[in-house]
């Protein structure tokens, strides 16, 4: 009991590296930014090769930082951002092209004659999901297509596809594991949740080779250790779990009906709902949680793609704030009841609407609108969007008491009293931002033993802030009433 769990946990706008204690006590971290780009509209990319050396850079910072070695890690778990979108050379391991991020609309066309052709129930019966840009599929289809000799290279079997965990799985392995979590794979719009398999139509229908998909196996075992040629040492990589299950685990939402929302790059609400596969009727997503010893279980999923990202956007293209934290100084100088509203359909509208072509607009501005109005109507429409998530898991039946928080947007007081008045429920945060990372530390440390069952994380899961709605439902009906007529402006523009 005296090694140590190395946590992973890739992300959309950075890696991070995190050393746990056997308690699941977070003892160091180490984190590096990535870049994204934008060659053209919609279109959103990441260099893999840049992903994975950050994830052996932070790796090697955290070990110094934690004064620890190698030799005294007992087990990696990693977690990641998921549906992003690698193909490789099976032989040299080198990406043939740059990732293609979940946020990416390119297959924005695509999708939608898909749909038009009528396959919508059927990838919705078979996955959960929709014939959307935004999952593995389509993004496949894409590359295969688009880059030269691709097609060829595939059918030939000379190509992998992996989602960015089995990216690091395999650079880990030195190649010698192209697997993934049941998770990660439930994101790709290919995998069968029924069946727990990849599915022949849907590969036929995305025109995918199989031979290019990883194996899907449990969240929590054995996946492969390490090379020591890559890292130095031969290490179990014991947990692999995509980062918003992970975030449910780390929330210890391990029962149906218990919710999270994780605010980070997007903002992704899930309720756990056991071994049912519920069919939602309001444009939610049946997801897979995660799968121990064969047996899943299952979740509800509302996806947003712009939250912290949204207040990226004041500090990177608008210049308004230095940084993040200081979005919180200038909201609290304004209230909801401000004219100005902010639809932030960056990269189109997730979860209820699924319009991936909406654009961003800003509506209600005045010779009196400035930085402080637009801070205020960034981080409200956070809140809006996650009211939107509520509201349509009301509509399938599920009874939603608390919500659990987690996520680097609340680090801000302001944006958590906004959730709670504008959702009306009362939020509790986790005492870590880190819960994607602890979750998944915990199914290492379950694999290794050290607990007897999942429900055993109900009992070091801690909450620290907590807020309670503080204006009144009459209010708070009005100002989500006013939000979506303005949605609907946007909507109404795009068609």
């Amino acid at each position: 009991m005296t090694k140590f769990i190395l946590a992973i946990d890739q992300g959309t706008t950075s890696s991070r590296a995190i050393i746990f204690n056997r308690q699941l006590q977070a003892l160091a971290i180490s984190q590096q930014e990535l870049t994204l780009s934008y060659p053209q509209a919609g279109w959103v990319e990441q260099d893999p090769v840049q992903i994975w050396q950050s994830v052996i850079s932070c790796i090697k910072n955290v070990l110094e930082k934690a004064n620890v070695t190698l030799f005294d890690i007992a087990a990696i778990a990693i977690s990641n951002q998921r549906e992003t979108t690698v193909l490789w050379d099976k032989d040299s391991g080198e990406p043939i092209a740059n990732a293609i991020v979940w946020q990416d609309r390119r297959t924005a066309a695509y999708c939608r004659e898909l749909q038009q052709r009528g396959t919508q129930s059927i990838i919705s019966q078979k996955t959960g999901l929709r014939a959307d840009p935004y999952f593995s599929a389509s993004k496949i289809a894409w590359l295969l297509d688009n880059i030269p000799e691709a097609r060829a290279r595939a059918a030939a079997g000379k190509l992998r596809f992996g989602t960015i965990d089995s990216f690091i799985l395999w650079q880990l392995t030195s190649g010698k594991v192209h697997a993934t979590d049941a998770s990660n794979a439930s994101r790709t719009a290919l995998y069968n949740l029924h069946s727990q398999s990849w599915d022949n139509e849907l590969l036929q229908l995305f025109n995918i080779p199989a031979s290019l998909l990883p194996e899907v196996k449990d969240s929590a075992g054995l996946f492969g250790f390490s090379s020591v040629a890559v890292l130095g040492a031969a290490i179990p990589v014991m947990a692999i779990l995509g980062d918003q299950q992970a975030a449910l685990l780390g929330q210890a939402c391990v029962t149906p009906g218990m919710l999270k929302s994780t605010y980070g790059t997007g903002c992704f609400a899930m309720v756990n709902t056991g071994n049912s596969i519920i069919q939602s009727n309001n444009q939610l997503l049946t997801t897979l949680a995660w799968q121990l010893q064969g047996k899943a279980t299952y979740a509800l999923e509302g996806s947003i793609f712009m939250a912290g990202a949204t207040v990226q956007w004041l500090r990177d293209k608008l210049g308004i704030i230095n940084q993040a934290s200081d979005s919180e100084a200038l909201a609290s100088q304004s209230s909801y009841q401000q004219t100005e509203l902010l639809i932030p359909a960056f990269t189109g509208l997730g979860a209820p609407y699924w319009q991936p072509e909406a654009k961003a607009a800003l509506f209600g501005m005045t010779r009196n609108t400035g930085k402080v109005q637009l801070a205020t109507a960034a981080l409200c429409s956070v809140a809006y969007q996650t009211a939107d998530l509520l509201n349509a898991m009301r509509l399938d039946g599920i009874s939603v008491a608390q919500l659990r928080v987690d996520g680097g947007m609340t680090s801000n007081r302001w944006f958590l009293q906004a959730l709670a008045d504008l959702c009306q429920q009362p939020v509790q945060r986790c005492n870590t931002t880190d819960a994607t990372a602890f979750g998944v530390a915990f199914l290492a440390a379950l694999s290794l033993g050290d607990y007897t069952g999942i429900a055993d994380i109900s009992n070091i899961w801690q909450a620290d802030w907590q807020f309670s709605p503080a204006i009144t439902l009459t209010e708070q009906t009005r100002l989500y009433q006013r939000w979506q007529t303005t949605v609907a402006a946007v909507l109404t523009q795009q068609l």
